[in-house]
């Protein structure tokens, strides 16, 4: 974060914004305080001569965050993932930010190629075309393995897009410590976590190994989804900067045209869509991210292609069953028990009032379920319920705001496909078929199994703890609070034995 470029960067950056008209959309969409739209406008106003013109056809937001660059843009691809941080207005213009930017020359690519590969192109591939896609990051060559004969697509980093990278990194988390030294009420949006979540998506993408592995990953979860496929890895010809895949033939999915003209089913292919991402978002806590039109393809068998993982969402097992249990009240319309399930899992804060919470929640329910069938929202349902958590305090989680984001995305999908798609008709088998394996009797007892299965792993050094625990207790100073840590022990051995216990059950039952 050290050196003069930071400063010069945010200057630049500044008078962009002042010469895009972006500066004051910026500044009202983070609720900037006197304080910190002083510091902006010293920063740009002054030097708006040396900003970036832009193409004047954009929205200013978008426009002066493609004219900053791959950096800027990926960046604003990224808040567009956070409407908690930029407000649902900015979010929606930023999700149409795209980064195609002019290719680098076939020359650079194959050099990249073999420089990572060790071999050059000509022994690896017996063709090798121009770019087919060119984005912020990488771009995409069609090629022809020479061994096998096999078409793949060969993903190749832009050269010195780290370095690039690296730079304006530093300067946004300079930026992120200015907006919070001048505008303390943004701590609440925790800017430095948003650059680090930032970073954290870049230097994913910037190692196309770790792409790589996210697909391979994806595919053996999803490998028995009916209608599904995706392009398989060629490990031999991959490396850090350098991603070899399957080639996918296919129509691109935001071309109805051409999906009617295959003789696709749209209607099916909307069902479809909606139903592997909660699958893959509740049943495997692992999705696709960005899971828009121009990542998805409709092969010639009709099956849904998904491509480009480098924006992958994990959610663990246990926020997926809290989600789960509030899906459920809200379908039953049990919006006590939705309240206290927020409480139980500490989403907000214990000193709120769980009735007012409540009564909160039935004002996000009710309404949405009050309209017809084929206008009800999952991600308008999402969309208020993250309004109300976060008047009572609920601290923002990433990971629910990219699942969020996700399911917008795909809804939309969906409903370009077919408008008239019943949202909750299509999702319910998926909801109800994880509720009933997650919150059930079935998922109680595969929970102590599997507590079973660790306590025996550590059962030889169980008696030793115990005993080491009771007689650290009885050199400690008696107090009253050491009689209810003996009952706690007692209580663990007493759970362990039942754990035990339940697992020959599990395991016959399963």
């Amino acid at each position: 974060m050290r050196g003069p470029h930071n400063i010069w960067r945010l200057v630049r950056t500044g008078a962009t914004l002042e010469r895009t008209g972006a500066m004051n959309v910026v500044l009202d969409a983070f609720d900037a305080t006197p304080a910190l739209r002083f510091v902006a406008k010293a920063l740009g106003k002054p030097f708006k001569f040396l900003g970036y013109a832009g193409d004047p056809s954009m929205p200013p937001a978008t426009r002066a965050l493609t004219a900053l660059g791959p950096a800027y843009i990926k960046f604003g691809q990224v808040l567009s993932t956070r409407p908690d941080v930029v407000g649902d207005e900015l979010a929606v213009q930023l999700r149409v930010l795209q980064d195609k930017l002019p290719p680098f020359s076939i020359e650079k690519a194959k050099a990249e190629v073999e420089k990572e590969l060790g071999l050059p192109v000509d022994a690896i591939f017996s063709a090798f075309s121009e770019p087919v896609a060119a984005a912020s990051i990488a771009q995409v060559h069609r090629a022809t393995v020479a061994e096998t004969g096999q078409d793949v697509a060969v993903k190749v980093l832009r050269p010195g897009i780290e370095k690039a990278f690296r730079k304006d990194i530093d300067a946004f988390y300079l930026a992120a410590r200015m907006v919070e030294i001048f505008s303390p009420g943004s701590r609440r949006l925790r800017p430095i976590e948003v650059i680090e979540h930032f970073d954290g998506v870049v230097r994913g993408e910037l190692d196309l190994r770790l792409e790589s592995s996210a697909a391979s990953e994806f595919a053996a979860n999803t490998k028995d989804d009916a209608g599904f496929q995706l392009p398989a890895i060629n490990w031999e010809f991959s490396a850090r900067r350098v991603m070899t895949l399957e080639w996918a033939d296919g129509v691109p999915m935001g071309d109805n045209a051409a999906i009617d003209a295959a003789g696709h089913d749209r209607v099916a292919l909307g069902d479809r869509v909606l139903q592997l991402f909660l699958n893959h978002a509740l049943r495997d806590g692992y999705f696709h991210a960005d899971m828009h039109q121009g990542n998805l393809k409709v092969a010639p068998n009709g099956n849904i292609i998904a491509y480009d993982f480098g924006i992958m969402g994990h959610i663990d097992e246990y926020t997926r069953r809290v989600y789960a249990e509030i899906l459920f009240g809200f379908i039953r319309r049990d919006y006590k028990r939705v309240a206290e399930v927020h409480f139980e899992a500490g989403y907000v804060p214990a000193d709120k009032d769980v009735d007012e919470f409540a009564r909160a929640l039935r004002a996000v329910g009710e309404p949405i379920f009050g309209m017809d069938a084929t206008r009800i929202s999952m991600a308008r349902l999402l969309t208020y319920l993250f309004e109300v958590t976060e008047r009572f305090g609920m601290e923002t989680r990433t990971e629910l705001i990219l699942l969020q984001r996700t399911m917008v995305v795909v809804e939309g999908v969906a409903r370009s496909l077919n408008p008239h798609i019943n949202i909750w008709q299509v999702s319910n088998p998926i909801v109800t078929d994880y509720i009933s394996k997650s919150i059930g009797p079935k998922a109680v007892l595969r929970d102590l199994a599997n507590t079973a299965r660790v306590l025996a792993r550590f059962g030889p050094r169980l008696p030793g703890l115990v005993e080491n625990a009771l007689i650290r207790q009885q050199q400690e100073e008696e107090q009253p609070r050491n009689g209810f840590k003996r009952w706690i022990a007692v209580a663990a051995i007493l759970g362990a034995t039942a754990a035990l216990a339940v697992a020959a059950l599990a395991d016959w039952f399963f």
